[in-house]
């Protein structure tokens, strides 16, 4: 009985955690989702100098309308400017969150390939860690990686 009754307060510890985690945003109100395509866009604008919903929708891999959809609730959220026909601005604000979450990406990105991940593997891992970590982690990251590489 004392074991089925661990294995019980283990599951609803874990599902606490579970439930904790999806209801997880940023500092800015971001979810998941939100995050990608302001990364997607900071990283097109940085490399080709603009953003288009064409672009968002090939590189994400969703239709035109989700991008849309998408685009109103980043400006909603006073996070991007989208024109129709015209393509996407970041907002100071999104700008902000955007070059976070690249440096988020790259910290984690950095690490993994520390402990001899493949830079390709890394970089897909952290593209799915990054939006998980906690900022006490990726502040601990941070401090791990940049003291390996002073050593």
């Amino acid at each position: 009985m004392k074991k089925l009754k661990s294995r019980n307060t283990t599951a609803r510890n874990r599902l606490d955690v579970l439930r904790s985690a999806h209801e997880f945003r940023g500092n800015d109100g971001t979810t998941d989702r939100m995050e990608d395509y302001l990364e997607v866009i900071y990283e097109l604008v940085q490399f080709k100098g603009y953003a288009t919903s064409i672009d968002l929708s090939e590189h994400l891999h969703v239709s035109r309308p989700s991008v849309t959809k998408m685009m109103q609730r980043l400006h909603s959220a006073g996070l991007a400017e989208y024109q129709k026909y015209r393509g996407i601005r970041l907002t100071a604000s999104g700008f902000d969150s955007a070059k976070d979450i690249h440096e988020r990406h790259g910290m984690v990105s950095e690490f993994l390939k520390m402990i001899g991940v493949e830079e390709h593997i890394a970089n897909l891992d952290a593209e799915g860690i990054e939006h998980h970590l906690h900022t006490e982690t990726l502040r601990q990251l941070k401090e791990f990686v940049d003291r390996s590489k002073q050593q």
